[in-house]
This record gives structure tokens, sequence and C-alpha cells, in this order.
């Protein structure tokens, strides 16, 4: 077995795995039916996807020539971008009942915006409005999900 790029191959060996992770980690909730569905439904359903994707990228990585001779190399990887965006998530989650989500969901979205090098604050600035107003209207008024809005110095919740 040739492997004609490297890139293709581990980002099907990639796909595979987590989507069989998936998969089979739903099958310990209920699935129900199609016109009510379990806990289980969407998770299942996005695995078999990504294992299906994983297996058509994995298969293309062992067939088709790649335009680099030495077959597409992976490249070193990025732990700072990494590091950057685990701190980000796992301070969100910390700060999110503290200072509610209208400080913390910008703020998350700067931080992890700093791990790009195509950076500009204009564009977190409008990112972070965006998916604020955004997750706001659907998970606190559409589907009124009790998420804290403001900082609890103010008295505030949802």
């Amino acid at each position: 077995m040739n492997i004609k790029s490297q890139r293709d191959f581990w980002s099907g060996l990639m796909f595979l795995g987590v989507g069989a992770a998936f998969a089979v980690g739903s099958l310990e909730y209920s699935f129900g039916n199609s016109a009510r569905p379990g806990p289980a439904y969407f998770p299942f359903g996005l695995g078999v996807l990504m294992v299906l994707l994983g297996g058509m990228v994995l298969f293309t990585s062992l067939t088709k020539e790649s335009h680099v001779p030495e077959g597409d190399p992976v490249g070193a990887f990025a732990w700072r971008p990494v590091g950057i965006i685990l701190g980000a998530v796992m301070l969100f989650g910390f700060l999110l009942p503290r200072l509610g989500m209208f400080i913390t969901l910008p703020l998350l979205v700067f931080i992890s915006a700093m791990a790009s090098d195509e950076f500009t604050v204009k564009g977190a600035l409008i990112n972070a409005v965006v998916l604020t107003v955004m997750s706001w209207g659907i998970f606190s008024k559409g589907l009124g999900l009790t998420i804290p809005l403001l900082p609890t110095i103010f008295g505030a919740g949802a």
C-alpha cells in the first residue's frame, strides 16, 4: 500500500476515529423514531456520516496521485493555536456562570481569534457581536434556556 497524500490519509483516519467514537458512544442512549428522535439519533447519524467521509478521504489518499512528489507531507503540529483555543474554551466554561454570556462569549471569540495568524481586532469584534446576538436569540429567547446573561454582581440571571 502506497500513501499518495499523507495529509488526506491522516485526515481520513481522524474522521474515521471521531465518527466511530460518536456512533458507538450514542448506542447507550435511546434512538426514538423519525417522528420523535431520541438523544442518540443525531450523534449516531453524524458519526456514520463522519465515518463515510473519512473512508472516502482515506480511499482518495491511497489512490489519487498528489501534486507534490513526496506525497503531500504533514507539517509540524501547531501547538500554540491548540493551546490558545483550549484555554479559551476552559476559561469560557469557568467564567460563564460568573460574568454572564454578554461578557464571556466576546472574550472567548477574542482569545480564540488570537490563535490565528490573520487576527484583526475589527474581524474579531464583528464575530463577537454576531455570535453573541445570535447565541442570545437562539439559546435564551428561542429555546428558553436559562443562561446567565450579565455578571452576577449586577444581580441579573437569564
